[in-house]
């Protein structure tokens, strides 16, 4: 990993971009963010390119050159692909161990396109709200069209209504479901979603970087529930307004494709979410819960002749990966 990138006079904002494989969709997002750092003297970005080894380095930094942005981003190649985590710690530690550490660091996803002014509204929500130690962007498709961005932790409850599927449920266990109906109002939450997620920098002080033990997938819940322990809130603020195109990225959860196998990192993020948090037995109920409410599932729309919309293999790649099999492993 290179060590040269010196960041100075960060008296604002330090925005981290992790790129992997998709070089054009980040240099779309630093385009859509020059107006945006102009506007917050003391801002920031450091593009970490995750070890993409497609030659993604190479064009970003290209297009810095290209475009004179060198004056506000920074670009950090990595040896190796250590996962989400891993990426946007090695940029945020760098901010953290400069000489002059910001207030705040926005983690950004590179499928991200921001709105005018989507910054400066967190920075001015974070400076109005001094007890507040993470704030989420609205998400929207590019039409604008809201996503459901701000959530509630994970538990049996929301397990069984992510298995089940069944409206009456959903209606009895409304205060469990983790991605409630989106909101227009600024509001607490328990957590919001990485792709636009701004931490004061106190936050890391209290609880450390993000677990790089996650590979991808519940890494930022796990931040969120650990700032919430130490006493920090997490705030949904629509005013900043960031267009998301879901599953750019990582190419699952695209709602334009059909589902795609979920990848073995998925089930062992969950799994460890789960254990960490609530230890081995509140795992494993979590996981019966989820596998009765989907075979009831399945069987129901079998019979009811619902389509068929779940990623291939979902129920047998959830119990090859369970704590059954797995145990404690996490």
């Amino acid at each position: 990993m290179s060590n040269a990138i010196q960041l100075d006079n960060l008296s604002r904002l330090l925005v981290v971009i992790l790129n992997y494989r998709i070089p054009q969709l980040t240099i779309a997002c630093l385009r859509s963010l020059v107006d945006e750092v102009r506007s917050l003297p003391g801002t920031h970005v450091v593009v970490v390119d995750n070890a993409s080894g497609d030659g993604s380095a190479a064009l970003i930094q290209g297009a810095i050159a290209a475009e004179s942005w060198g004056d506000w981003v920074s670009l950090l190649p990595l040896e190796h692909n250590g996962g989400y985590a891993f990426g946007n710690n090695a940029a945020i530690r760098l901010g953290l161990e400069s000489t002059n550490p910001p207030p705040y660091f926005l983690i950004l996803n590179p499928d991200t396109l921001v709105r005018a002014g989507a910054l400066k509204a967190l920075v001015n929500f974070m400076d109005e709200q001094p007890d507040v130690g993470i704030a989420g962007s609205r998400l929207e498709d590019p039409d604008g069209t809201p996503q459901r961005s701000a959530f509630r932790f994970h538990t049996i409850f929301s397990e069984l209504d992510s298995g089940l599927r069944l409206g009456v449920i959903t209606k009895l266990l409304s205060r469990w479901v983790v991605a409630p109906a989106v909101r227009e109002d600024t509001y607490q939450t328990d957590w919001v979603s990485g792709a636009s997620m701004i931490v004061r920098r106190e936050v890391f002080a209290s609880v450390g970087l993000l677990d790089e033990k996650y590979f991808l997938y519940f890494e930022e819940v796990d931040f969120c529930l650990q700032a919430n322990k130490a006493g920090w809130s997490c705030w949904y603020v629509p005013a900043s307004r960031v267009v998301h195109l879901v599953g750019q990225s990582t190419g699952v959860n695209n709602p334009n494709q059909r589902p795609k196998r979920l990848p073995k990192y998925w089930f062992d993020s969950r799994r460890r979410y789960f254990i960490k948090n609530h230890g081995w037995l509140y795992a494993a109920l979590a996981d019966a819960t989820w596998v009765f409410g989907f075979f009831v599932w399945r069987w129901r729309r079998v019979i009811q002749r619902k389509p068929d919309t779940d990623p291939p293999k979902l129920m047998s790649d959830f119990l090859l990966n369970s704590i059954f099999i797995k145990g404690s492993q996490a």
